[in-house]
């Protein structure tokens, strides 16, 4: 975990059956809501990058139980493996947008006409 701007997102399915998610910012103290399309979104990217394709390949470790539990209960994913698909596609395409943004700060020609 990062010091700064780092979020901690819980996700839960809704009496309704729609997988939401809040995610709290260490800094601001409050809750951002994700609906499902969130999950959809992810799975979809995956799929789209070539990351879901044949599963033929086989991965073990201990895990608390309590863990999985609560982390199938937020998300609403019943399944191991399709639990630990989506904690991984989220890893697999995470885009890095801050750290990127920060370097290339300062780095746009002043002179560019941005149209405005």
């Amino acid at each position: 975990m990062t010091k700064q701007g780092r979020e901690k997102t819980i996700t839960s399915s809704s009496p309704g059956g729609v997988l939401t998610a809040a995610a709290r910012s260490a800094k601001a103290g409050q809750f951002v809501t994700v609906s499902k399309a969130r999950f959809e979104a992810v799975m979809k990217a995956a799929e789209h990058s070539g990351l879901l394709g044949e599963k033929s390949k086989r991965i073990g470790g201990r895990i608390s139980p309590a863990l999985i539990e609560q982390a199938k209960k937020h998300t609403g994913i019943e399944t191991d493996t399709d639990l630990i698909e989506f904690a991984l596609a989220n890893v697999a395409l995470d885009d890095n947008f801050g750290a990127t943004f920060r370097k290339t700060q300062g780095t746009v020609d002043p002179d560019l006409k941005l149209g405005f």
